[in-house]
């Protein structure tokens, strides 16, 4: 079965419809001041849908999301209320924000004539929400004629508001928006017939955190760059002096294993390095993939940005999903910025997922030179792992 998108929606089922949508909202918040958004790119990927339904004229516009990790009580920063703002400001009419998701007064709300827009507090200051529970699903359903999920993000979570809530809905009143249309085809250009040479990039901290990915890529994929900390377990495991550089002895194991495989053929490794004896230290090159016991490596080094950049060139489908080094630190973002060029100038098709590669992305100012940014690290992984995930499944084949 396919899933219906909200495009495909005649205008005559949307008009005068009350309409709940569950988004991914969970921007990053100034630390010191939380009612400041310091990243509003959730938001804005999400404008498109919100502006198609006012557009088709529905009654009533539900939005819900989450924010942080709240854990089942509502705690100070844990509001949407900055959200809340934001959107107002950027559709030019009033959002109202309930107390909580469940409100006693939101019925009232929406048998207001002036009232549009309705924002949902914090889903997850409700513990019913992460535990999935069928009475919070069908009360968030009670609000709504339709249901949109256009939460990539939170896709791969079977919660109240992603999973649950379609019970309470026929096939034909639940419906993907734009940004999970845009996910699911730029994926399934990766998962499905990537177009070949298909090279990938993994980065990140540990081997174990991105195992399955990488066991999957390895059966598609032509190259597989490896970088970041990740790196350090698969050199050890060929024999190198990786100085004092970040490496857990369960990773050495994982990276033995990989580099036995059949397909470790594919395995590229860092040529050199950048490092130092601290993340605020001096930079030390080092001459080749060897790091001296005194140092530890923060970031690939101008051999390997060269080597990887030449392999890149060659690619026509390009997954990019980690940084290269600790780029939060100027002195080693150097091999994460470059890996971010690279793709900009690739004429095939490149797809970033993971918040610090998509980071990267956005720091160079480069995103709208790749095909597709996910919006969903965690998602897009297990997407890529599984072919699906249970959000999606939902919208496929219902829940009844």
């Amino acid at each position: 079965m396919a899933i219906k998108y909200l495009d495909q929606c005649k205008e005559e089922e949307l008009k005068d419809k009350r309409v709940i949508v569950r988004f991914d909202f969970n921007v990053p918040l100034d630390k010191k001041d939380p009612s400041k958004i310091t990243d509003t790119t959730r938001i804005d990927s999400a404008l498109p849908t919100i502006k198609y339904l006012l557009d088709h004229g529905v009654k009533k516009l539900i939005l819900m999301s989450h924010l942080g990790r709240p854990k089942g009580e509502k705690k100070p920063g844990d509001s949407l209320e900055p959200v809340a703002l934001y959107l107002a400001e950027k559709l030019r009419q009033e959002v109202i924000l309930t107390e909580s998701a469940t409100d006693r007064g939101i019925k009232t709300l929406l048998g207001l004539s002036q009232t549009k827009i309705v924002l949902l507090e914090n889903l997850r200051i409700h513990p019913e929400e992460e535990a999935n529970d069928l009475e919070f699903a069908r009360h968030l359903a009670s609000y709504a004629d339709l249901y949109v999920n256009d939460a990539f993000g939170t896709a791969h979570r079977k919660h109240a508001s992603t999973y649950g809530i379609i019970s309470f809905f026929k096939k034909s009143q639940y419906l993907a928006g734009f940004l999970l249309k845009k996910e699911i085809e730029g994926l399934q250009r990766i998962v499905e017939k990537p177009t070949h040479p298909f090279m990938a990039i993994v980065g990140g901290a540990k081997v174990s955190d991105k195992i399955k990915i990488i066991e999957k890529l390895l059966l598609s994929v032509d190259k597989l760059l490896i970088g970041g900390a990740m790196a350090y377990p698969f050199l050890k495991s060929q024999g190198f002096n990786i100085g004092k550089s970040l490496c857990l002895d369960e990773d050495v194991a994982l990276a033995t294993k990989l580099l036995k495989s059949s397909q470790a053929s594919k395995i590229v490794l860092p040529m050199d390095h950048l490092a130092s004896t601290t993340p605020d230290g001096d930079v030390v090159t080092t001459q080749d993939r060897t790091v001296p016991s005194e140092l530890a490596a923060f970031d690939i080094g101008p051999k390997t940005v060269e080597a990887y950049t030449s392999i890149l060139l060659e690619a026509r489908t390009i997954l990019w999903n980690g940084p290269m080094g600790f780029f939060e630190k100027p002195a080693f973002a150097k091999g994460t910025l470059a890996i971010a060029r690279a793709l900009s100038t690739n004429p095939g098709f490149t797809l970033v997922g993971g918040g610090d590669s998509v980071s990267a992305v956005n720091q160079t100012g480069l995103s709208d030179k790749l095909s597709h940014v996910s919006t969903g690290g965690g998602a897009s992984l297990e997407y890529i792992e599984n072919g699906t995930l249970p959000g999606i499944q939902a919208l496929k084949f219902g829940l009844n």
